[in-house]
């Protein structure tokens, strides 16, 4: 198994991606520390935190042996060749940039393209992108991702916003590998008042859900 099928594995395997977005790099220690103990080992952060590429390095410096850690709203080849560089093991972009793959393949790194259509998402697939980003999935819902799956099974789709305790389950009966999740896990209150005890409780949350997927 190739690096990037053993990182595609791990992502099914966590269920979950959580997107990471903070007003100051500074507070991305806190949450790391929080969602590991919480059991969460898929991270992504978003390149809209302040110098979010040397956040990422720094990042993955502390916390890399200990968490698969990816870069979150990339969108330009450079963006995605600067993470990389920076430790980034996954790329998620929410747009159908397929520039994006062959430049995460050469690094042996997943990518997730976004896409929304049907057609949109296949032609993702065929550019080779290891997943599909359904963004913004709440609009949307598991019915339809169902109901693209039937014809296209082939598909790993990654819903995101929208995505939460209550309604994870609904998105894994329909067929999704893994789900992205933002504010419903880390919140503007969470964020605001370092409520990290908050976060580790509801990291656990999820993780236990994902745990429950074999009988959902």
């Amino acid at each position: 198994m190739s690096v990037r099928e053993t990182t595609i594995e791990s992502i099914r395997q966590s269920g979950w991606v959580p997107v990471l977005r903070a007003p100051s790099a500074d507070l991305v220690p806190f949450i790391m520390e929080a969602l590991l103990e919480g059991g969460m080992r898929t991270l992504e952060l978003t390149l809209t935190i302040p110098n979010a590429v040397q956040c990422i390095r720094d990042t993955v410096r502390q916390f890399g042996n200990d968490a698969l850690i990816g870069a979150g709203t990339v969108i330009t080849p450079d963006q995605a060749k600067a993470t990389i560089d920076a430790g980034a093991r996954f790329l998620v972009s929410p747009i159908a940039e397929t520039q994006l793959t062959a430049i995460a393949h050469a690094a042996e790194a997943p990518v997730a393209l976004g896409g929304y259509t049907p057609t949109e998402m296949y032609r993702i697939h065929e550019s080779g992108a290891d997943f599909v980003k359904l963004f913004p999935a709440d609009t949307l819902g598991a019915n339809y991702i169902k109901a693209v799956l039937a014809p296209m099974p082939f598909l790993r789709i990654m819903p995101t916003g929208g995505v939460t305790v209550d309604n994870a389950h609904e998105f894994y009966r329909a067929g999704c590998p893994a789900l992205g999740i933002g504010s419903a896990l880390l919140s503007k209150d969470i964020l605001a008042e370092g409520d990290w005890k908050e976060l580790t409780r509801r990291a656990r949350q999820l993780v236990e859900v994902a745990g429950r997927r074999s009988s959902i």
